[in-house]
């Protein structure tokens, strides 16, 4: 597998670790996910999209919070990742997370993986 690290961003909630496995991008957000650290996911997210990495797997096991804006990111990156043929995968989440995707319904609309090993063996 290629584990070949992209880069990473940070600000004092939140630091995005990316890093390439096989023809997937692992998008890691680490600490809180909300309207002022949104800029630090989408960009990431984007900027694999345009490298050609349609299929995303984020890697919520160390996103300790997320709100409204948040999801509307992953919903973005979800949309043009389908546009380009792929898809996002959301792994290891957090309970407190995968409530806000619970009482939304948005985790019909994303594929949801117990594991990071689990969203890569897909």
């Amino acid at each position: 597998m290629d584990r070949g690290t992209v880069g990473s961003a940070q600000s004092g909630r939140l630091l995005v670790e990316v890093r390439t496995e096989g023809l997937s991008a692992v998008v890691t957000p680490a600490g809180e996910l909300d309207h002022h650290t949104a800029d630090l996911l989408r960009e990431p997210l984007d900027a694999c999209l345009e490298k050609g990495y349609a299929r995303l797997v984020v890697d919520c096991s160390r996103l300790e919070f997320c709100d409204s804006t948040g999801l509307n990111v992953l919903l973005g990156a979800r949309l043009k990742a389908e546009a380009a043929g792929g898809a996002v995968h959301l792994a290891a989440m957090q309970p407190v997370v995968a409530r806000v995707f619970e009482i939304t319904g948005a985790e019909a609309v994303f594929t949801v993986h117990d594991s990071l090993a689990a969203a890569l063996a897909v």
